[in-house]
């Protein structure tokens, strides 16, 4: 099956990564975990190594190896790039081409025909926000794909899009998009 980056972000539906990297798993997909700093907070790395059974990174800087350079390495490995959740933050570095992660290296690394998968989820005036739509359409003209949120009781107590898409609609969109691109 396909090499998948799973790329984690600050969102306190970082805790679906979970099940998303299960589900992923057991569809026969080796996934690959990445996390922000700021979703650490939120899940920890053990728990995505245990579920997905190979190594989280954290942190662009840190070469376990070096004879190779991660995040080309990383890059160069993957057959589709997916951000869930995909923070306001992190949508904001990726659609100014920012590099200062994990993520956003290995994102700006991807070669051009690496599918990318995109599933924002934060609060409903952070997501209908100006400046995070005109981010969200900079990143489809770069190819991402976006995997809408849904309309939702949020973490914050507030009722509104921004919920993280459905792990079901997740996995049917990456079926869909591997599809297409074999």
């Amino acid at each position: 099956m396909a090499r998948i980056t799973l790329a984690v972000t600050g969102s306190i539906a970082a805790y679906k990564a979970a099940d998303l990297t299960s589900q992923l798993g057991k569809l026969g997909h080796a996934v690959t975990v990445l996390m922000t700093p700021a979703a650490t907070q939120f899940i920890t790395p053990l728990t995505l190594q245990s579920l997905s059974k190979n190594l989280v990174y954290t942190d662009v800087m840190t070469e376990e190896n070096p004879s190779t350079i991660k995040h080309i390495d990383l890059a160069k490995q993957t057959d589709l790039f997916l951000v869930a959740p995909a923070s306001a933050q992190t949508i904001a570095k990726l659609a100014h081409g920012f590099a200062d992660n994990i993520v956003t290296a290995i994102a700006l690394a991807l070669p051009t025909t690496t599918p990318r998968l995109l599933a924002p989820a934060m609060n409903t005036n952070m997501y209908l926000n100006p400046a995070t739509q005109t981010n969200l359409k900079q990143l489809q003209r770069y190819g991402f794909q976006l995997i809408p949120p849904r309309e939702d009781l949020l973490a914050c107590g507030d009722v509104g899009i921004g919920a993280l898409a459905d792990i079901h609609l997740i996995l049917e969109k990456v079926s869909k998009t591997l599809h297409e691109t074999n």
